[in-house]
């Protein structure tokens, strides 16, 4: 049945609705239009800074020749920092807030912040007030020369000597003898990468501090700058020397990453057959000993030993063939790239490339 009216009103409503999906379509389209720089900073009980870093970075890039917006991780906030970033985000169309049902580390918040971000270039920094700001532009400016990741170099740190610094100094070394790129600060969280680079940093653990070693891993260009470090006015230091052996472990991880994600067979292999080479001269020695020289094998615990190190080494070997077929799994049944390609120049069925 008809009812007198009803055609009207079902009308309107269609008309309603087709007007809120359009004006969801537009608000979608205009938080993915790309801008220039996405300001990415992880916040964990800042209450006392995250304003004062919001106004100073809005006072930089209001001055700066750029399109950008502010991502703001709040991971796990305890504080008023959640309440502060929400009227800051209300206030300012340039601020996207990203808000973590409980405390997953610094590491989780920027790959968050990046996942989130729409920049041509993304920046990180904390929300600690200890980076400045007003080094952004001379960090863009150093990775439009032709870089993919421009670090910053705490020279002159605001530090505890002998619980931050000299820590830092020596995690800065090591690193680098393992990963073959030598850099002054891995631990400073002010960096400009390029979009594409940051989409393919996969982070977890404790890798925030580890990212030029990862950019390297992925054919990067990089290089790094000095930057102004400044005392922190406000709040406590999120960081101690207990997180140091998370990061060694990280970094044993990404060494391995580096070096054999994609043929686990050598490293474990190698180790199998070194292994099982020195096993077997032990027990040859012993061998011929008891043939050729019938001297007694009894009370001899290195023969022990032998047979210990020759099982290990066929424990490695074994471990190796069973990476070995999960890494093929991994990238056979994804269709995992084993390379990363930069650019491509050239025309390939009539469509050019860029």
């Amino acid at each position: 049945m008809n009812f007198p009216g009803q055609l009207p009103i079902v009308r309107n409503v269609v008309v309603a609705i087709k007007a809120v999906e359009q004006r969801n379509t537009m608000s979608q389209a205009q938080h993915y239009k790309e801008v220039d720089l996405s300001i990415v900073v992880p916040v964990y009980n800042e209450e006392g800074n995250v304003e004062l870093l919001y106004n100073e970075i809005v006072d930089v890039l209001s001055g700066y020749d750029r399109s950008y917006e502010l991502v703001f991780i709040d991971d796990g906030s305890a504080d008023r920092s959640l309440e502060i970033l929400n009227q800051i985000q209300l206030s300012d169309d340039h601020v996207l807030l990203v808000q973590f049902r409980k405390n997953f580390g610094q590491t989780a918040a920027l790959a968050a912040g990046i996942e989130h971000s729409r920049g041509k270039v993304i920046i990180t920094l904390d929300a600690d007030l200890q980076n400045d700001p007003a080094d952004i532009p001379m960090m863009v400016d150093k990775l439009e020369e032709g870089f993919d990741l421009v670090c910053g170099w705490r020279s002159s740190r605001e530090d505890n000597y002998f619980l931050r610094i000299i820590p830092s100094r020596v995690a800065n070394y090591v690193i680098g003898l393992l990963t073959n790129l030598k850099l002054h600060d891995y631990g400073c969280t002010l960096k400009a990468m390029r979009h594409d680079l940051a989409n393919n940093l996969e982070l977890y653990g404790d890798m925030h501090r580890l990212i030029p070693a990862l950019a390297s891993f992925h054919g990067a260009d990089i290089c790094e700058v000095k930057v102004n470090h400044r005392p922190r006015k406000s709040g406590t230091s999120k960081y101690g020397l207990a997180r140091t052996f998370g990061v060694i472990l990280d970094m044993l991880t990404l060494k391995f990453l580096m070096n054999y994600s994609s043929r686990p067979i050598q490293l474990f292999g190698g180790l199998g057959l070194f292994f099982g080479f020195v096993g077997c001269l032990i027990l040859g020695w012993y061998g011929l000993q008891y043939f050729a020289f019938g001297m007694s094998l009894n009370n001899r615990p290195m023969l022990l030993l032998a047979v210990l190190i020759v099982v290990a080494g066929l424990q490695f070997i074994t471990f190796g063939l069973l990476a070995e077929l999960q890494i093929r799994t991994y990238h056979e049944s994804q269709n995992k790239p084993i390379y990363k390609v930069r650019k491509t120049f050239g025309k390939i069925d009539g469509a050019s490339s860029k």
